[in-house]
């Protein structure tokens, strides 16, 4: 495990100070990059306005696609996954900060928001090259005040920590389309069913066949995420529903969508008078990884 040894303020290239404690890093990181496991002296909110990535913490697994940003606490250890083409988006909070705008108390354990179209626009036009600090004050007021609307679980894996339910659990996302039932996941980690699955419910709060259910759909909505031209009747087939109503059904009950609906785009970034071009960076910041 190690801390980021250097400090947020001194990253060259993409990154911008508010001047009152809070940090603005701009990255573009390829498909397959990953960030292994670390830590920030800063609390983070991490936005991929484009593309998808996985965070991954000691509580589970969380799958981040553009309608989400994820909030990681101070010195919580964490890694990150490129599982498309990211334009990430990074505030980090000096915990002087959070007391001072007291909101620490509410912001110490990690989870994702679903990102609104105001908190999209407002994390965007950090990013703008506008450096008025009123403006800049404003902005980040506003997307704290759009971070505490709502947590949204719907793309969170729990991951148990009993070393037989963790086995298990790590069979079944190598290979989220297999029917992995429970009786056969217990003889392979050397348990009974009965004991696989009361270690399910009590590692993860969730009935083994709906946490089965939750890694189903958060690897379909990796391959929604990912490609574009994805056929959501082979889709269904390749994750094992008998059929697309049965997939979208499943699918609703998590994510409060169908996939059809998750898959259409959120909004048009040149609509309304946006600029043509939302994720380009301005006045010193970089693409660069």
């Amino acid at each position: 495990m190690s801390i980021a040894e250097t400090p947020i303020a001194a990253i060259r290239g993409g990154h911008r100070t508010s001047g009152d404690g809070v940090h603005l890093v701009a990255r573009h990181y390829r498909k397959g990059v990953r960030l292994d496991t670390h830590m920030h002296r800063e609390a983070q909110l991490v936005y991929a306005a484009k593309g998808t990535m996985q965070v991954t913490t000691p509580k589970g697994r969380w799958l981040v696609p553009p309608d989400r940003a994820v909030w990681v606490p101070a010195r919580l250890e964490h890694s990150i996954d490129v599982l498309a083409d990211i334009e990430m988006r990074t505030l980090y909070f000096d915990l002087a900060w959070l007391a001072r705008e007291a909101r620490s108390a509410s912001l110490e354990a990690e989870f994702v928001v679903r990102v609104s179209r105001l908190l999209h626009e407002a994390v965007l036009a950090l990013f703008d090259g506008r450096n008025n600090p009123e403006r800049t004050g404003l902005l980040i007021g506003l997307a704290m005040l759009e971070l505490h609307q709502v947590g949204d679980s719907a793309t969170f894996i729990p991951l148990p920590h009993e070393p037989r339910c963790r086995r298990a659990a790590d069979i079944v996302l190598g290979d989220p389309t297999a029917s992995h039932e429970i009786e056969m996941l217990a003889r392979e980690v050397g348990t009974t069913a009965r004991t696989l699955s009361r270690l399910f419910a009590s590692q993860t709060q969730l009935s083994f066949r709906s946490w089965r259910q939750r890694a189903r759909i958060a690897a379909a909505i990796e391959r929604l995420s990912m490609e574009a031209d994805v056929s959501i009747k082979q889709l269904a087939a390749d994750l094992g529903y008998a059929s697309v109503p049965a997939f979208s059904h499943a699918f609703r009950q998590v994510t409060g969508k169908t996939p059809t609906e998750f898959a259409d785009p959120r909004w048009s970034l040149s609509s309304g008078g946006a600029r043509a071009d939302p994720l380009a960076v301005h006045d010193g910041f970089s693409g660069g990884a």
